[in-house]
């Protein structure tokens, strides 16, 4: 059995590899590499950052996010959301985006990976799942970004703000609101009671 050969049979289709994890199987890992690729037994989905395809009948499925988000950040503390998510609060935005948003404490700065484009932004929190009330807030947060008539969905925002959960709500704005948007939505709990 080659080298090349024993590197490829450690390989786990699915599995998104970096460089250095790499090095732990070869000797000569940037030729094993240059060979596994070329062989497409490796799939290069950056800089350093490699896809063993996991294949269907279909062909080649991509990889799966949480993998390769994991691998690229070299950490999984991470939230992953898109300015879709907003279409379902129910306050009228209806644009498609072809990117999502990953926050996260490391990268900041847009990137394809593996054919898929993230926009990464460093915040110093986030929550471990987006709810609603994070849906809201972050919606607000970014509103000059959207593609959307802005004075609309705030007089949806503040009609909607009522028949959530003012608690929860709170403590959203609390933890990851700019300044103007908790007051925006303090004004309309206020208004709510």
């Amino acid at each position: 059995m080659t080298a090349l050969e024993n590197v490829k049979t450690k390989l786990k289709p699915g599995l998104v590899y970096r460089r250095s994890d790499l090095e732990k199987l070869s000797r000569s890992v940037d030729r094993d590499v240059a060979g596994l690729v070329n062989e497409g037994a490796l799939v290069k989905v950056r800089q350093g950052l490699y896809q063993c395809p996991q294949r269907s009948r279909f062909g080649v499925l991509p990889a799966n996010t949480d993998k390769l988000l994991t691998s690229f950040l070299k950490d999984d503390d991470y939230l992953v959301t898109s300015p879709n998510d907003y279409n379902a609060l129910g306050l009228g935005t209806t644009q498609l985006y072809n990117y999502q948003v990953v926050y996260n404490h490391k990268r900041h700065g847009r990137f394809e990976l593996g054919g898929q484009l993230f926009e990464f932004q460093r915040k110093p929190r986030f929550p471990k799942k987006a709810t609603p009330e994070f849906l809201l807030v972050d919606l607000v947060n970014n509103l000059d970004q959207l593609a959307e008539d802005r004075d609309a969905v705030l007089a949806r925002v503040r009609a909607k703000v009522p028949e959530m959960d003012a608690k929860r709500l709170r403590a959203a704005a609390r933890s990851f609101a700019k300044v103007a948007t908790r007051k925006l939505l303090e004004e309309a709990l206020a208004d709510a009671n």
